[in-house]
């Protein structure tokens, strides 16, 4: 662990006020990692203190916290965001603030920071994915959970596969070819604005307390008071709403969903989704909602009225669009995947030491050693869990590799991880290795989209260190470490939040993540011979419109940003129409204020939208915790 600075000595300044160098290096391997070693790390980070007690213990807290966040918000949406620059703009605040009343002595360094946001992307973001996709998928298709030891076993070694799966691919994309990773741009940009400009920070971290605590209070008005008292009900914000909701949608529409609700969170998440996404999903779901459903209703093939009866009929659209859609962006990324298998060789090719960089990399005996444990242990976790054959389980982390090595490349061109399509290869390839077994097909593909997520997560925090000068071996260990508060915090939050199958598909928590999944996995099992013909048509159309939404933006790519995203469209088709609808609130508004207000947008926009994010989620986590605790830890500590 490096020591912060003295309290006699200012911290070092890795000179902020050069722009950062975002523009590749020119030259062989060998000389574009000397520059970078010579202009960028001497000088910062191997002297600038980074990998300190404080920053990791200040991410994991974070991180922990943060956690919660995106489990609460990939329940009800399947959607999940990246701490990483939220969690800089709360440290550097919260840093501020224990400064000015002196509980630190010393301010945190720019690379403290950055070792801070690993750790907290690590526990926040890296952890929680497969709880709201696979293993919620899980619950649902078996009516229980794995034992409490099982599931943390699971989602702590998917961790540590994806995580130091990264390693060799490190070197070969940030150092070598240079790849953008726009995140970690934007994070490396956050933490100089913070660090250079004391007044934006202070306006940014106010900006965001303010939404925070905004959200907190609207989410309690709106869901907290029937926890004090019952009589409190009639003054809930959600009573509020339901009066009016009754007499403009009435009981009918309402049973669509097709109906308002006050939840500040989606109108944020649209605000940092952006206007295309989002009004991809409010059109999606205003075809689904207020065209298909009531159709299939008046020809009495949908008899149900809720949501929880009409989704199963139509998420086989849904889905379908998803899947065709991601397999088929897969396909079309063929220079990407013949570019990530040339340098495959690259990666694991390197002997001996090349330039100075060698002693600050993250050794490949790291890599192999934690490839060789994780196998170990996952296919025994497999083994014990799913009676999956060992040899299943070899597949499934061999064919990882590969499929995150791609999902990487595509993750540092595009700024976007397609988990969902390297999930659903290994789902259609052990559909045919192991057909009829639901289990194995979804924790096969569980292995290799979690390990593709958490691969591009420390891909992207990497390259926030690779601009500002980080060491990145000390980085690597910092994003390590928030593993391990992560998957305690996801899971046992996870056992609160859930604590029948029952709760999933309902209002409180759609999982529209875990119904695809779990749409995959029943007719990989049953064959589609078991559909109803609406179920077979409704896949063949949604899989057509998955490729022709596709492949228009490559057909007229000046007009691609009007064009649907075939992902938004198809989620659309899985969750409830209101949080499309709030969805494209929050990306209108964020657009329309960029486009007035240019300036007042880039300070305010994100720190905003971040804070009502954390501050409503966390508050409705606090909620839940008070409504279920007592009960699941009766049911812990009693045995049944």
């Amino acid at each position: 662990m490096d020591r912060p600075p003295s309290p006699s000595s200012p911290a070092p300044d890795p000179n902020l006020d050069a722009p950062l160098r975002v523009e590749p290096y020119a030259g062989s391997p060998e000389q574009v990692e000397e520059q970078w070693y010579r202009e960028v790390y001497l000088g910062r980070g191997d002297t600038v203190p980074q990998l300190t007690w404080r920053a990791v213990l200040m991410g994991t807290v974070l991180g922990g916290i943060l956690s919660l966040t995106n489990l609460y918000i990939g329940l009800k949406s399947g959607w999940g965001f990246g701490v990483a620059i939220t969690a800089c703009i709360i440290s550097y605040a919260t840093w501020s603030v224990l400064l000015r009343i002196g509980w630190a002595r010393t301010p945190m360094t720019i690379l403290e920071n950055n070792c801070m946001q690993s750790t907290a992307s690590a526990a926040g973001y890296s952890t929680g994915t497969t709880l709201v996709s696979a293993f919620a998928a899980y619950f649902m298709i078996n009516n229980r959970s794995l034992p409490l030891g099982l599931m943390l076993a699971w989602v702590f070694f998917l961790a540590v596969l994806g995580v130091t799966m990264a390693i060799p691919m490190k070197r070969q994309m940030l150092n070598v070819e240079q790849l953008r990773f726009p995140t970690g741009i934007a994070t490396a940009e956050t933490l100089r604005a913070l660090y250079s400009k004391g007044q934006r920070a202070a306006q940014s971290a106010r900006a965001l307390t303010i939404g925070a605590v905004a959200a907190a209070i609207s989410q309690f008005w709106t869901d907290g008071l029937t926890l004090i008292s019952n009589r409190l009900a009639p003054f809930a914000l959600g009573s509020l709403v339901d009066r009016v909701n009754n007499v403009v949608f009435g009981p009918a529409w309402i049973g669509r969903t097709v109906t308002f609700v006050w939840d500040p969170i989606f109108i944020a998440a649209g605000v940092l989704m952006g206007l295309r996404p989002a009004a991809s999903i409010f059109l999606g779901g205003t075809l689904c909602w207020a065209v298909f459903v009531p159709i299939m209703q008046a020809k009495g093939i949908i008899t149900g009225s809720g949501y929880r009866e009409v989704v199963p009929w139509t998420l086989w659209g849904g889905v379908s669009c998803m899947v065709a859609s991601g397999l088929l962006a897969f396909v079309l990324q063929w220079r990407t995947i013949a570019r990530a298998f040339r340098g495959l060789g690259a990666m694991l090719g390197q002997k001996g030491p090349r330039n100075g960089i060698d002693a600050i990399e993250t050794p490949m005996s790291w890599f192999v050693i934690a490839q060789l444990v994780t196998l170990a242990a996952l296919a025994w976790l497999a083994k014990a869990s799913f009676n999956m054959p060992v040899w299943q389980s070899a597949i499934a982390v061999f064919m990882s590799f590969f499929l995150a090595l791609v999902a990487c490349r595509v993750t540092g061109e595009t700024d976007t991880t397609p988990t969902g399509a390297m999930g659903k290869v290994t789902q259609l390839i052990f559909g045919a290795l192991s057909p009829g077994n639901m289990n194995v097909n979804l924790m096969s593909a569980n292995i290799t989209s979690s390990a593709a997520i958490s691969s591009a997560d420390l891909l992207t925090d990497l390259k926030s260190g690779y601009l500002l000068g980080a060491h990145p071996r000390k980085q690597f260990l910092a994003q390590f470490a928030g593993i391990f508060i992560g998957t305690i915090a996801t899971v046992l939050a996870f056992m609160v939040m859930v604590p029948t199958a029952d709760v999933l598909g309902s209002d409180k928590f759609p999982a529209p993540a875990a119904q695809s999944w779990r749409a995959v996995a029943l007719a990989l099992s049953k064959g589609f011979e078991s559909l109803e013909p609406v179920k077979v048509w409704s896949i063949a159309i949604g899989a057509a419109i998955g490729v022709i939404l596709t492949l228009l933006p490559r057909w007229f790519p000046r007009q691609a940003k009007w064009i649907p995203l075939a992902s938004g469209v198809g989620l659309s088709w899985t969750m409830h129409w209101y949080y499309g609808f709030l969805f494209f609130i929050g990306g209108l508004l964020g657009w329309l204020i960029e486009r007035k207000r240019p300036a007042f947008a880039d300070l305010y926009n994100y720190p905003v939208a971040s804070g009502v994010i954390a501050g409503g989620s966390l508050m409705g986590v606090l909620l839940i915790f008070w409504e279920n605790l007592p009960v699941v830890l009766h049911q812990l500590f009693s045995g049944h």
